[in-house]
C-alpha cells in the first residue's frame, strides 16, 4: 500500500461517518502526524508494520474516537501536546483566550507577572502563555490526578524541568486557598455545560471527552466561576486580570457576578463563530 492508497482507504471509510471535509481533514492530520506523510506524497510505501497501524487506528476513528486521542497528540496555537481522555482536547476558541491574554501581559508592567491557570487539563493555556512570554512565573492547579500527569509532561517537553509549578488541587476548596500565593494574572476555561445540556453536545465529546472537565450541576451552573472569582478577590493583585472561558448561555450571567463582587472593567468578547465566549475582568485597586 502506498501513501495515495492509503488516503484513499481513509477517505472511503470515514466519510460515510464524518462527511467529506472532516474526513479530509482527519486523513491528513492521521497521515501527516502518525506517519509523517504530507499531502503531495503519494508513492511513499508503507512498511507492514504502518500498514497494520493504520489499520488499528482507522477502526477506532470509525467507533467514533477523536482522531487527536488516536494519536495522543493535539496541536494548539502551533504547540504540540500530549492528549488522553484524562484531558478536553484543546480547542479554537481556547486559542481566542490565550491570545487575548497574552495581548494584555504585553500591558502589565510588572517584572515577572505571575498567572495562574485553574484546571489545567492538558495545560495547554498556561504552558503556550509561558512558550510565548517567557517572562511570567507560571503555577496551575487541577483536581484529576490523571490531567496533572499529562500537564507536568506538556510542560517538562514544552517549557523544560521546573519552568513552572503546577500542583494538584480543587479551586472549590476554600481551605487550600492558604497554598496560593499572589498573582497577576488567573486564567481558567472551567466545567460549564449543566447535565440538562448534554444533548447539545456531540456525541464523540459525551462518549471520550473527561465529564469532570465539561459539566455542572444544573442547581449551579456558575459555581466554578463564583469561586474563581471569590478567589481572585484574594490572590490577584490590584489592577491584576482574571480571564474566563465561558458557555454562551451564560457569559452574561459570569459578567453580571463579576461586576456584583466588585471587579470593574468588564468585557465580554465573542468568538470567532460570534457567540460569547470569552469574559475578562480586574482586580479593584
Amino acid at each position: 500500500m502506498n501513501a495515495n492508497e492509503a488516503r484513499l482507504l481513509l477517505l472511503e471509510s470515514l466519510t460515510p461517518r464524518y462527511g467529506a471535509g472532516e474526513s479530509a481533514s482527519i486523513s491528513r492530520i492521521l497521515l501527516e502526524d502518525a506517519f509523517g506523510i504530507q499531502p503531495h506524497e503519494r508513492d511513499i510505501v508503507l512498511a507492514p508494520e504502518d500498514k497494520e497501524n493504520l489499520a488499528a487506528m482507522l477502526q477506532r476513528l470509525l467507533e467514533g474516537e477523536p482522531v487527536q486521542y488516536v494519536l495522543g497528540t493535539a496541536d494548539f496555537f502551533g504547540l504540540r501536546f500530549k492528549v488522553s481522555p484524562a484531558v478536553l482536547i484543546p480547542r479554537q476558541e481556547t486559542e481566542e483566550l490565550v491570545a487575548w491574554a497574552l495581548e494584555w501581559l504585553k500591558t502589565r508592567q510588572v517584572e515577572s507577572p505571575g498567572v495562574l491557570d485553574i484546571g489545567l487539563g492538558s495545560g495547554c493555556i498556561g504552558i503556550t502563555l509561558k512558550k510565548k512570554n517567557p517572562g511570567i512565573r507560571l503555577a496551575g492547579v487541577e483536581k484529576s490526578p490523571a490531567a496533572l500527569a499529562i500537564a507536568l509532561e506538556n510542560a517538562d517537553t514544552i517549557l523544560g524541568k521546573g519552568a513552572c509549578h503546577f500542583v494538584a488541587g480543587d479551586i472549590l476548596d476554600e481551605s487550600s486557598w492558604a497554598q496560593f500565593s499572589m498573582y497577576d494574572m488567573v486564567i481558567s476555561n472551567p466545567p460549564y455545560i449543566p447535565y440538562s445540556e448534554q444533548s447539545l453536545v456531540p456525541e464523540h465529546v459525551i462518549d471520550y471527552e473527561p465529564g469532570l472537565a465539561l459539566f455542572v450541576e444544573d442547581r449551579d451552573p456558575l459555581v466554578f466561576y463564583r469561586a474563581i472569582a471569590a478567589f481572585c478577590l484574594k490572590k490577584l493583585h490590584p489592577g491584576g486580570a482574571l480571564f474566563f472561558e465561558c458557555n454562551e448561555f451564560y457569559a452574561g450571567q459570569v459578567a453580571d457576578m463579576l461586576r456584583e463582587k466588585g471587579f470593574y472593567g468588564i468585557i465580554l468578547r465573542n468568538d470567532l463563530a460570534g457567540a460569547a465566549r470569552m469574559v475578562c475582568a480586574f482586580q479593584p485597586f
